[in-house]
């Protein structure tokens, strides 16, 4: 095992990233940190501390032809190992101009949807991403010049939910030796250089800067970002602790004590009432001047006794601010992502559309045309999974003579509100394949074929009003 595979191990360890043995799939880019990551873990598993399980690549449809082209390496790269390539295709422009968010930003977003659906298609218990020491330090930067408190600050964390980071303790130009020394070839991404982005700008613009007055700045600042993040967590269990006496639930929102919230430090206070306007408005964009405006509410000299926010609404009333939530033009609904497996034969609940969808394989017949009850062929692979829709998602419908259209286009045509169309479940294979827009149509590379001597049978049973 190689000096940087150690140095890598013993940050797993201290860090208490991955468990004896544990099944780990690994994102890879075709990019110079992720195909390293890649073959780092791999001289881990061959020392038996860990398991490869699989490869992880999203297109993003950029850049073409040389998108294409990565998807091609990484899929080479996952057969050099022996392991499966789960490959994603996103539309990323299409996803930034619909939700008018940055390139960047909806890459970041379709790319960490995916994770998890990959993980569970490979038997993977993490998916390890290759953010190094200086993607810490240049986060740590990003979000101090756009204003951060300690969880800003905090950056990326070595492990949360299914996503472990194995290389933060390790600077990208460590990775260049290691692939130099051992001549590993890797895919560069021109994009890397463009100094419009502002992560770029920070790190080819920025960071050579602040090295002039500390050779170490990356080390210095994943250092401040692992004191805030102990910092952070210390505050978040008190603010826990404190909302308990201070917070109480009413009828569309909650209320909480004037006399409670204005004996607190400013420190804790923040964190109550921001975490109070997040879960009531369900929106994700309070920040700062939200916060202090709320708090001038509490202070009664203020002469306020009632302020808008952000899809909520606080008023005082006698002791208590209540917060409830405020319906209206411009406040988005919360999006609630959901992600089931539905074994074969099987039945799954999905809380979120209230219904409850089963599966069985019968033998061929009578195909059912019930928009509740429908047969399909019988898919390739061990499981399906119920989910909703997600960026990109395309179908072929029947009737279409076999043309592919956009999921969002399906769902206009069937005049499906915009409030109803993330509730809709879809029924998938283990391709993630659409085979089912329940109780909407099929996937016409579904249909039931004359020489079928078994189909699968779905059907759905309503548990509330949501489909």
């Amino acid at each position: 095992m190689t000096p940087y595979a150690e140095r890598v191990w013993r940050f797993v360890c201290e860090q208490s990233l991955i468990p004896p043995a544990g099944r780990i799939a690994v994102a890879v880019s075709g990019g110079g940190d992720s195909v390293a990551l890649l073959h780092l873990l791999a001289e881990l598993a061959a020392e038996g501390h860990v398991a490869l399980a699989g490869v992880v690549h999203v297109n993003h449809l950029l850049r073409p032809p040389a998108c294409d082209e990565d998807e091609r390496f990484c899929r080479r790269l996952a057969a050099q190992f022996d392991v499966p390539c789960v490959v994603e295709t996103f539309d990323v422009a299409e996803v930034a101009r619909r939700d008018q968010i940055s390139i960047e930003h909806a890459g970041h977003r379709v790319r960490h949807a995916c994770f998890g659906r990959a993980a569970d298609r490979v038997g993977a218990r993490h998916v390890a991403l290759a953010h190094t020491m200086d993607d810490q330090a240049e986060t740590v930067l990003l979000r101090m010049v756009r204003g951060a408190g300690a969880a800003g600050l905090s950056a990326m964390r070595p492990h949360r939910d299914r996503i472990i980071r194995p290389l933060l303790g390790v600077t990208r130009r460590e990775l260049r030796e290691y692939l130099g020394l051992r001549q590993i070839g890797f895919r560069e991404d021109p994009s890397n250089l463009d100094t419009r982005i502002p992560r770029n700008r920070v790190r080819h613009v920025l960071m050579p800067m602040l090295r002039e007055f500390s050779p170490n700045i990356a080390a210095v600042l994943s250092r401040e970002a692992e004191i805030a993040r102990a910092d952070n967590e210390w505050l978040a269990q008190c603010a826990d602790q404190e909302a308990s006496r201070v917070v109480k639930r009413i009828e569309g929102g909650i209320a909480m004590s004037v006399a409670s919230l204005s004996a607190l430090p400013p420190a804790m206070s923040r964190r109550i009432v921001r975490e109070a306007l997040t879960r009531v408005s369900g929106r994700g964009d309070i920040g700062f001047e939200h916060v202090e405006r709320f708090r001038r509410l509490v202070d009664e000299t203020s002469g306020a006794t009632c302020v808008d926010f952000p899809g909520c609404r606080a008023e005082r009333v006698q002791g208590d601010v209540r917060v409830v939530a405020r319906k209206g033009r411009g406040v988005a609904e919360r999006v609630v992502t959901f992600h089931y497996r539905l074994e074969v034969p099987g039945l799954v609940a999905v809380p979120e559309a209230g219904v409850e969808i089963s599966a069985e394989v019968t033998p061929a017949g009578a195909v059912p045309s019930s928009p509740r009850e429908v047969a399909v062929r019988m898919p390739v692979g061990g499981h399906l999974t119920v989910r909703n829709r997600r960026p990109g998602d395309r179908l072929r419908p029947c009737g279409l003579g076999g043309h592919r259209k956009k999921l969002q286009d399906f769902l206009v045509d069937r005049k499906i509100s915009r409030g109803a169309r993330d509730r809709i479940p879809l029924v998938v294979d283990a391709e993630d394949r659409i085979i089912w827009v329940v109780g909407l149509g099929l996937g016409d590379d579904f249909r039931v074929t004359t020489d079928a001597r078994s189909m699968l049978t779905l059907k759905v049973k309503s548990v509330g009003d949501c489909l």
